[in-house]
């Protein structure tokens, strides 16, 4: 414990992983599915992208950014936020399904701004689960937009922790 930890507070998440610029981070703690196994075509289908898809356990979570990069898109609502990453790779974030239509009831931004510069880590939007699952379908989908003539393979699903790599 450091000198100073009694200055932060205990319910804030740990910011920032360590990580290059072309590696990709799960967001939050939680199950890693397949994207095809989620109730909305538009994902399942991989109409925006291929991708993955996460539960998460808990009543409330904070969703991270999943890489270095800028802050492309942030919906005023929470439900949804795109990184550029430093490599020019484009990833969409977007928390639950349908959840839109809650016009950022059960969403709570984490203080960034589009355009902001982001490490893989930095908490972008606290989602109270609890609340919205009672009206939404809450997986959450990591969507490659613009894999930028890259080749991004997302490992096998499982349990993953904030900050593990989730590409191989």
């Amino acid at each position: 414990m450091g000198l100073f930890d009694f200055l932060k507070k205990k319910d804030e998440p740990a910011n920032t992983i360590s990580v290059g610029d072309d590696v990709i981070v799960a967001p939050a703690d939680g199950e890693q599915i397949d994207i095809s196994t989620v109730s909305d075509p538009v994902f399942a289908e991989k109409m925006m992208g291929d991708g993955v898809a996460f539960k998460f356990p808990l009543s409330k979570v904070t969703v991270c950014a999943p890489a270095n990069g800028t802050l492309s898109v942030l919906f005023p609502t929470g439900h949804a936020f795109g990184v550029t990453m430093n490599n020019g790779v484009e990833v969409l974030v977007h928390i639950g399904i349908e959840t839109v239509n809650a016009k950022g009831d059960g969403f709570k931004l984490c203080g960034k701004k589009q355009g902001d510069v982001v490490r893989a880590g930095d908490p972008i939007v606290t989602a109270d689960f609890e609340k919205l699952a009672k009206t939404y379908d809450v997986s959450t989908m990591l969507i490659i937009t613009d894999p930028k003539d890259k080749t991004i393979t997302f490992k096998a699903p499982g349990a993953v922790t904030k900050g593990q790599q989730i590409v191989e």
